[in-house]
């Protein structure tokens, strides 16, 4: 490895290390993904915490951790989140033809 790259590549492993701390690294960006107010969803889709638990394949209780900000949903829940608020009739329409 030619000894320009070589250094590029150590910079970035700091700067990632740097970033992962919480600091800021010039020429780096972040994504906050918006993850829609749960209670709200459910309540538009008309379902109870257990229905609507049992359709995202969660326990109640976890459900009701991210209701009442004890928790975020994270990765897939949260995308599965962000269906349902858009496109509920969707979400009910695969879960129900596969069951």
């Amino acid at each position: 490895m030619n000894p320009k790259n070589f250094e590029d590549l150590k910079q970035s492993v700091l700067d990632m290390k740097a970033h992962m701390r919480g600091e800021q690294v010039e020429g780096t960006r972040t994504t906050q993904i918006e993850v829609p107010d749960t209670a709200q969803v459910r309540q538009s889709m008309g379902l109870s915490q257990a229905q609507f638990a049992a359709l995202l394949g969660i326990s109640v209780r976890t459900l009701q951790n991210w209701e009442q900000g004890r928790r975020r949903p994270r990765g897939p829940a949260a995308q599965l989140l962000r269906v349902a608020a858009r496109h509920p009739e969707a979400v009910l329409d695969a879960v129900q033809s596969t069951s």
